[in-house]
């Protein structure tokens, strides 16, 4: 990690679960310093102890923004506007740094109404970005050249793999990236219930279930093949795979998630209103 080549001095304001996360993954891959990484929080002392484990300093993000090239708002998609105006009220935006949003439902033009002057990107990363296997969608709003989005990719890159969408799509995103997770726990849980209830020890089968989802997906990736393709290799006649996928077309599972991931997205356009 030593060839790394580091990013701008970076601000990330707001230090929850991705706050914490990003700061992880851009310190151990030597994209970021101490001395070039900031953390703003609204309570300084609350996120203290956090970041002096990591060998940071929390402050203000006022404090924190100021002079900084890079900008990550990893707040709650409510308390974004009330940062933003805090940020030009102490003139923490007056040199115009790269604005990168992580808020579910906030539009690019709403953050450059409220960071003029300065490039906006938005991004949408999932909680496995927390262990390195996340994945994160990034789109150019106002003021976004090729150069802020290749920053975009270099600083979420360090926790998972980065995808480049439209802004049209970023909901749907939200949905399916975002809140996916949560229907694949619901799914392995299920999962490994029906093993439960044939006597098999509840630790083992939550981890064969995980390791099932984690060798189907790897496979999926691998092969550029699509899902039915895969499943028919699985699924032999009269085999007990076809009678258990007939089970769970009897449940509707395939309307029923992906309704799921529409009645996410659609929620997460709401977020911020």
């Amino acid at each position: 990690m030593s060839h790394a080549v580091r990013l701008p001095v970076t601000a990330l304001l707001g230090f929850g679960t991705m706050g914490r996360a990003l700061a992880t993954g851009l310190l151990a891959q030597g994209l970021a310093t101490p001395r070039s990484l900031r953390v703003g929080a609204r309570r300084p002392d609350a996120a203290q102890a956090h970041a002096e484990a990591l060998g940071l300093v929390a402050r203000h993000p006022e404090e924190a923004a100021r002079g900084a090239e890079i900008l990550v708002l990893a707040v709650k998609p409510r308390d974004v506007d009330g940062l933003l105006c805090r940020l030009e009220e102490s003139d923490a935006l007056d040199h115009h740094p790269l604005v990168i949003s992580i808020a579910a439902g906030v539009r690019t033009a709403s953050l450059a109404e409220r960071a003029p002057g300065c490039a906006v990107v938005r991004a949408m990363p999932n909680t496995p970005c927390a262990i390195g296997k996340g994945v994160t969608v990034v789109c150019a709003g106002p003021g976004a050249e090729a150069r802020h989005l290749e920053l975009a990719q270099r600083i979420f890159g360090c926790m998972g793999a980065v995808l480049q969408l439209d802004e049209k799509h970023m909901d749907t995103v939200t949905g399916l990236g975002g809140s996916g997770p949560a229907f694949i726990y619901l799914v392995l849980e299920a999962m490994a219930e029906g093993a439960v209830m044939r006597g098999m020890p509840r630790a083992v089968a939550l981890e064969l279930a995980a390791r099932v989802a984690l060798g189907a997906s790897e496979m999926l990736l691998a092969t550029g093949r699509h899902p039915a393709s895969l499943r028919d290799d699985v699924t032999t006649p009269a085999g007990c795979t076809i009678a258990g996928l007939l089970a769970l077309e009897d449940g509707r599972i395939r309307s029923v998630l992906a309704r799921g991931v529409e009645t996410a997205g659609r929620v997460a356009g709401e977020l911020a209103s």
